[in-house]
């Protein structure tokens, strides 16, 4: 394979054809022997008796072989005809030789502008083993009725094997491995020189897919978007210190600026994801969700056997436990802030009676507490969270997600900013308000970065130096690279990647802090700036050093996060609007009636908002040069199905 092959050691599968190891499949070390044989010959069968048709081999002992070590490993990987043949099967999108990005056609191969030879680098590693897992995911059962060796583990036609063993905890983890020589290059020009420029995005995306390619991007590009509001906020923080009835200009600038960023982020995801070939591609057919059951019956998409679940079931168990639920963990959020106004009101008592150094740092402490329960509150919120959303029951992975990134956004949100907003608009102490955003959010920052990098840095070190000790005891490793067999199971004990679920989450909260109350606390979007450039090399190192590679991500923008980050802009404008309505400035114009002045405030925040909504329209998704392409493409396939029809029809004629 090329630049895969000169890049890892390539293996030998039983029938002796040479191939390079992509992806790792590991049973569970008690596997029966019959279940192993079965498995790996649907692997390797061929398509048209419906196997996979893939290379797979055992991975060796190895040099530190022990006792302990799972035998059940399994290398798996590809020929190349194969995988050209699963890159049309999975639609992938590569460049074209007149510039265009078109969908990949085994056919239509050589038109494709790096496809030479026999295409031997014209897939990339991420992309190989993205169609690996899709076609080991794709495995379906045909006439059996169980997997063989357990009776109890029912298989049925059309059902997905690989998703059928790992529910049934058979197989244990399927992961693709790190090419050790492109992670190098990848780690040394993202995180490991200290550097004035941008991040190497089309790397990223080359090896770790689009997804992940996404949220490194998104990340760089709301910290290019914060240093305006930064510029700003640092002259009104050093100039301004107590004057806080200046923030009228500052939260006017606010509300256009939480609206203007999302907008052109909407264009420049569209320019990547044409860029990366992710815009125009049709979404694969979604298949259940491992961990789904229900009656078997039959899919009338698809046809095929599969269990199904009424939905009206899993309506009662969202609206009659997981709503009340969640309201209940909101309202012991609501106990614990009102605790935590106690001990700031018991603070401020010490401090009034006998003011000295220590009582002045007393007054910090209550919020520091309150951060650090708030941040634990959140954790076990969200395992509280992931066991309900399992528990509904549903079908799809996407539905699964969208239910559980809801979850957590609502109580995150309230956690987070309750005591903010409590502080704002009923007890109406701006002082108090800065003393708690500036210690919620240099806390929150501090904890997120011990518990995203360092501890995982620190637990995956220790597991390194053992594996490499027991090695270099057998062997003495003169260049200092792990034998493939060991390098494996260096691997597979690593951290699973769970996705950027929590990076996301962590970028969303710090963009309430900044766009709700940062005209109180000017310096926020300073810490944030700060804080994202240290998340930048943090969120870097942890993927090349801590964690398994992830599978690659084929996604076109970041999902369902952009609709939360814009739900988070309209609260902003109606937050920012109503402090505005507070300042002694605009109140002084209503002296005589306070009802005029909130049905003002409301009027104005109301027409504020539909100019915010105007501009989201007036702001193309899209970028009009890319419409134009997507528009000629579309042009031009039909163009050529109208041809291909009338040679038919001419050849029939003919015939007749």
């Amino acid at each position: 394979m090329g630049v895969l092959g000169e890049a890892m050691m390539e293996s030998v599968d039983s029938s002796g054809s040479r191939f390079t190891p992509l992806v790792v499949v590991e049973l569970a070390s008690d596997t029966k022997e019959e279940a192993i044989g079965w498995l790996l010959s649907r692997i390797r069968d061929q398509q048209r008796h419906g196997g996979a048709e893939l290379l797979v081999e055992q991975l060796g002992p190895g040099i530190a072989a022990q006792e302990k070590d799972n035998p059940n490993m399994f290398l798996v990987g590809a020929s190349q005809q194969r995988l050209l043949s699963g890159a049309e099967d999975v639609g992938l999108f590569k460049e074209f030789s007149d510039g265009s990005m078109r969908g990949f056609t085994c056919a239509n191969k050589h038109n494709f502008k790096d496809f030479k030879g026999d295409g031997d680098s014209f897939l990339s590693m991420a992309e190989c083993q993205y169609i690996v897992k899709h076609e080991l995911d794709t495995l379906r059962a045909r006439d059996e009725t169980h997997v063989p060796g357990y009776a109890q583990v029912k298989l049925y036609p059309g059902k997905s094997i690989i998703r059928r063993l790992q529910s049934k905890g058979i197989l244990i983890q399927m992961f693709p491995l790190h090419e050790k020589e492109e992670l190098k290059r990848l780690s040394f020009s993202w995180y490991k020189k200290v550097k004035l420029s941008l991040q190497p995005l089309d790397d990223i995306r080359h090896y770790y897919g689009e997804g992940q390619a996404f949220y490194f991007g998104f990340l760089e590009y709301f910290t290019f978007a914060l240093v305006p509001m930064a510029l700003i906020g640092v002259p009104y923080y050093l100039f301004d210190w107590e004057g806080y009835d200046k923030y009228v200009i500052f939260a006017a600038f606010n509300l256009v600026w939480c609206t203007v960023i999302l907008e052109l982020w909407k264009r420049c995801s569209a320019s990547l994801a044409y860029h990366w070939g992710t815009l125009s591609r049709k979404k694969a057919f979604e298949e259940p969700r491992p961990g789904f059951h229900g009656v078997l019956g039959f899919n009338p998409v698809t046809g095929r056997e599969e269990p199904l679940y009424p939905n009206a079931k899993r309506q009662l168990r969202i609206y009659l436990v997981s709503v009340p639920f969640v309201l209940l963990c909101l309202y012991l959020s609501l106990y614990v802030m009102m605790i935590y106004f106690q001990m700031e009101g018991w603070a401020l008592t010490v401090h009034d009676e006998e003011p000295t150094f220590w009582t002045g740092i007393l007054l910090f402490i209550p919020s520091i507490i309150y951060a650090v329960v708030i941040e634990i509150m959140n954790l076990i919120y969200r395992y509280a969270a992931e066991f309900l959303t399992e528990w509904e029951n549903h079908r799809l992975e996407s539905s699964y997600q969208n239910h559980l990134v809801l979850k957590v956004l609502v109580f995150n949100f309230f956690n987070c900013f309750a005591s903010l907003f409590y502080i704002a608009f009923v007890m109406q102490d701006m002082v108090l308000l800065r003393q708690s955003l500036a210690t919620l959010l240099i806390t929150s920052q501090i904890l997120n970065q011990f518990m995203e990098a360092f501890l995982p840095y620190w637990l995956q070190r220790r597991r390194n130096k053992k594996m490499i000790h027991k090695v270099r005891k057998r062997k003495t490793l003169e260049d200092k690279e792990l034998p493939l067999a060991e390098q494996v199971r260096l691997e597979a004990d690593m951290s699973t990647y769970l996705g950027t679920f929590d990076d996301y989450l962590e970028l969303f909260l710090l963009f309430g802090y900044v766009s709700l109350f940062s005209c109180v606390y000017p310096l926020a979007a300073v810490l944030v700036v700060l804080n994202n450039i240290t998340e930048v090399y943090s969120d870097a190192f942890k993927m090349c050093r801590v964690f398994k590679r992830p599978f690659s991500d084929p996604a076109a923008n970041i999902g369902v996060w952009q609709l939360a980050f814009e739900a988070m802009s309209v609260i902003a404008v109606v937050t920012n609007f109503a402090l505005i309505g507070m300042s002694p400035e605009v109140k002084a114009y209503f002296p005589d009636s306070e009802t005029q002045l909130i049905l003002w405030t409301v009027a104005i925040e109301h027409a504020l908002l539909a100019f915010k909504f105007l501009l989201a329209f007036l702001i193309p998704d899209v970028p009009k040069h890319i419409q134009i392409k997507l528009a000629r493409l579309e042009f031009e396939s039909l163009e050529a199905l109208k041809k291909k029809k009338m040679l038919e029809a001419s050849e029939l004629g003919k015939m007749q």
